[in-house]
């Protein structure tokens, strides 16, 4: 009693058949994947594609990313405003901490989710930048 095996079926060349859906499509509908193509048709990896992704990269399913969103009221944990539709998470720990529009997901991503740099990003926001102070020309001093 060994493993079954899949009957081998003669794929014309150019052509390959699906392990997702089991058709036979030309190369032209298939993702480079390495040296190669991938395992399942482009219409196979839409259909399963956002589930994989959240699964490998946050080890959440869809129901647990929506209950989530259900909880924040739908709305972007940041601005309050825009649809929460971006997954947020800590890089260093991995942890989720919320779920983001695309812009506030994105600014912290580019402040490297550096608190120091929020700060002083408000800071500057409201006006109170650390700004040095022209004293004569030439000579600033530096706020304390």
């Amino acid at each position: 009693m060994g493993k079954s095996v899949r009957e081998s079926a003669d794929v014309p060349p150019g052509r390959k058949r699906c392990q997702g859906c089991g058709e036979v499509k030309p190369h032209s509908e298939w993702h480079r994947e390495g040296d190669g193509l991938a395992s399942r048709c482009t219409a196979c990896r839409a259909v399963k594609g956002p589930a994989a992704h959240l699964w490998r990269k946050y080890g959440m399913t869809e129901d647990e990313r929506d209950e989530l969103i259900a909880a924040q009221g739908g709305v972007c944990c940041i601005c309050l405003s825009a649809p929460a539709t971006h997954v947020d998470h800590c890089h260093k720990t991995g942890r989720v901490r919320g779920v983001l529009c695309f812009n506030c997901n994105s600014g912290l991503g580019l402040l490297r989710d550096d608190p120091a740099a929020m700060s002083r990003a408000a800071d500057y926001l409201e006006g109170n930048a650390w700004k040095p102070t022209l004293v004569a020309p030439g000579v600033y001093q530096l706020p304390s």
